[in-house]
């Protein structure tokens, strides 16, 4: 993971359906209004539909039914994200509210994931640990459940998004069968155990990670990034909170990347995933901390600002790759053709393997690879420029980038090569593709489409009190933070 590495258009009646007492409204059944979706032409609809059930097959055939482990990469073999596993059990609930899996379907395998985490080794042996002190390695092979490498490192960040959907499925899975209260049990203690104070040794800040052998990684998360949702998580937690001055230490970098960049003036980070990351489980709208009200907006909003500038970016394209306009765009942390020059003519151009691309005021990072992530997490910020592009990129590309789990992680229309590319595949005639999907991409899509359709991730992590508690010690108030909070 990396350290610098979504309003309403339009909305229909809300139908409401109780299930079985619990005051939960089946989107399966009686679908809550989806903003703009109904609005949409018919064949924007059935691209949405068709995207969003795709994506969520990725999680649903790619993970282990035993342990719940979710590969980073697949098709293919490939060791866990964590990340991943915690993108996949929020979609879970979205396959449940969406009718392509039964919830008794989704309890067995969400049982099964947060077993498996309860109860896998915790230590601080090199080769035989899952993880330490409650946070777990960012990659663990998918047969042993263990440490996959060594140069692996214990991810702070990376716990925190497996944690995201470890407390999305506390909060959702809340009726009182033996296997939901086993799943709220589960969830409970696996959030209780992350000692987030031990994860400090520069405090106020929170560190990046810890190896057995290298110990503390130097480097804090500090500034407007991914890190948003570790410092949130640490201030909610029972057990082992930071201080309050930890989310004023995080903040303290944020001047010096507002400003302006494409006509859009807002907080930058370069790549999308780091505005889309957090705001999968989180819904900033309304909501503001010191430094949003100083500013006079809201995360939500600067992260639709940011939506517009790389949309801009990419209509300027200054650097002149292939493809790039106002309907095919997007970057952020993805995979690419592979680290090689290439000369096309008198211009010689260098591509690279997996990075954090990105546009933004203080860096930009671009070798003409696209990431339809970069969009698709986004649609929820920028529906209107967003659905135009993902349809845009089907159309144009089909088949070489758009497969039985949606699209494929990247593509890059410039790249032309004589010889095979280190991965993917070559397009004729349109460059590079990739063959496969990553985790970490393909969950802001399914997650993000359901939150702009229907506020349903969102509206499940607002029941939850570690969630409201960690936004509230960090000075958020405001919007939906004002009212009591949902029955649990």
């Amino acid at each position: 993971m990396h350290s610098k590495l979504f309003r309403i258009l339009h909305s229909t009646v809300l139908v409401a359906l109780l299930v079985l007492g619990t005051g939960w409204q089946s989107l399966a059944t009686a679908r809550t209004a989806d903003h703009g979706y109904a609005a949409l032409p018919r064949q924007q609809q059935l691209l949405v539909d068709d995207l969003e059930q795709r994506t969520f097959e990725w999680f649903w055939q790619s993970a282990d039914p035993k342990t719940g482990l979710i590969p980073d990469a697949y098709p293919g073999h490939s060791f866990s994200s964590i990340a991943a596993v915690g993108f996949g059990l929020t979609a879970y609930g979205v396959g449940v509210e969406r009718g392509y899996i039964t919830r008794e379907q989704a309890v067995e395998r969400t049982l099964a994931t947060l077993r498996f985490f309860r109860h896998a080794p915790q230590n601080d042996s090199e080769d035989d640990a899952t993880g330490y002190h409650g946070f777990y390695y960012h990659f663990l092979d998918m047969q042993t459940g263990k440490r996959v490498k060594r140069f692996v490192e214990l991810s702070s960040v990376d716990t925190t998004l497996l944690l995201g959907g470890v407390l999305f499925a506390e909060s959702y899975y809340d009726r009182e069968t033996p296997q939901e209260k086993e799943i709220r049990q589960l969830a409970d203690a696996i959030y209780r155990e992350v000692d987030w104070t031990w994860m400090q040794p520069r405090r106020p800040l929170i560190s990046m990670g810890w190896t057995p052998g290298g110990k503390f990684i130097p480097s804090d998360w500090r500034g407007y990034d991914e890190g948003m949702l570790v410092y949130i998580l640490a201030l909610g937690s029972p057990t082992h909170p930071v201080e309050a001055d930890a989310w004023k230490a995080w903040l303290s970098t944020n001047d010096r990347t507002w400003g302006t960049f494409q006509g859009q003036t807002f907080l930058n980070f370069a790549p999308l995933f780091g505005h889309q990351y957090t705001e999968v489980w989180v819904d900033f709208r309304g909501i503001r901390d010191s430094w949003s009200r100083e500013h006079d907006l809201d995360y939500f909003e600067n992260s639709r600002r940011a939506t517009y500038a790389q949309r801009a970016y990419a209509i300027a394209n200054p650097a002149g790759w292939t493809g790039y306009g106002a309907n095919v765009w997007g970057l952020t942390a993805s995979n690419g053709p592979g680290d090689m020059e290439v000369t096309d003519g008198t211009t010689e151009r260098k591509f690279y393997g997996y990075t954090a691309r990105g546009a933004g005021l203080e860096d930009i990072t671009d070798d003409g690879t696209i990431a339809p992530t970069a969009a698709g997490g986004s649609i929820a910020f920028a529906p209107e420029i967003v659905i135009p592009d993902l349809q845009e990129m089907k159309h144009r590309y089909g088949a070489s980038i758009y497969d039985q789990y949606g699209f494929v992680d990247a593509f890059n229309p410039t790249f032309h090569a004589k010889s095979r590319p280190r991965s993917g595949q070559l397009m004729p005639g349109q460059g590079w593709a990739d063959t496969k999907q990553l985790g970490i991409d393909q969950g802001p899509i399914v997650l993000m489409i359901e939150n702009w359709r229907s506020d349903f991730v969102w509206k499940v992590m607002k029941k939850n009190p570690y969630v409201r508690k960690g936004l509230e010690r960090a000075g958020f108030s405001g919007g939906w933070l004002s009212a009591e909070p949902p029955a649990t």
